[in-house]
């Protein structure tokens, strides 16, 4: 009669043993998973911000491409896009202090950097405007770098 509880212990010993693989294993999926979901989600916050402000750059000269409404001026050097999107309101984006920035004020009101709200962190902002072709090269905060090469519809732009 002795041989059965030591059985027993055995018994629950191999079960509790067997739960304890199963609940690793379990933890180990868990774990792997969870850092697959960052590593994902990583990837697209990084492509998202990286469409984000070129996609936010293009609709905007878009929204304002008529004949003379669109110039890249230096402001207190700061290398600007000037979208003169009607008579008594301007829009200046530009880059300062690692964060691409948007400023709709009204046009005679001078823009400083800083002011405005910040878009998204972006490291560099570079422009260019020659015979109707607008350039601008935007740098994000990871680092990397999108060229965008506009033809204006409008056909030209006006110096700044």
């Amino acid at each position: 009669m002795k041989q059965k509880p030591i059985q027993h212990h055995f018994d629950a010993l191999a079960a509790l043993l067997l739960f304890g693989v199963f609940a690793a294993c379990v933890l180990a999926v868990l774990l792997t998973g969870a850092d697959a979901y960052r590593r994902l989600t990583q990837r697209d916050q990084a492509a998202f911000d990286r469409r984000a402000g070129a996609q936010y750059v293009v609709t905007k000269l878009r929204q304002a491409d008529r004949a003379g409404n669109v110039a890249v001026k230096e402001i207190e050097g700061v290398r600007t896009l000037v979208l003169d999107a009607d008579t008594e309101y301007i829009t200046y984006i530009y880059q300062y202090d690692g964060w691409l920035w948007e400023l709709y004020t009204w046009c005679e009101e001078p823009m400083a950097p800083g002011e405005g709200r910040q878009l998204l962190e972006a490291e560099g902002f570079d422009l260019s405007l020659e015979e109707g072709l607008l350039t601008v090269r935007l740098t994000t905060a990871q680092g990397t770098e999108d060229t965008l090469l506009l033809s204006l519809r409008s056909g030209e732009g006006w110096d700044g």
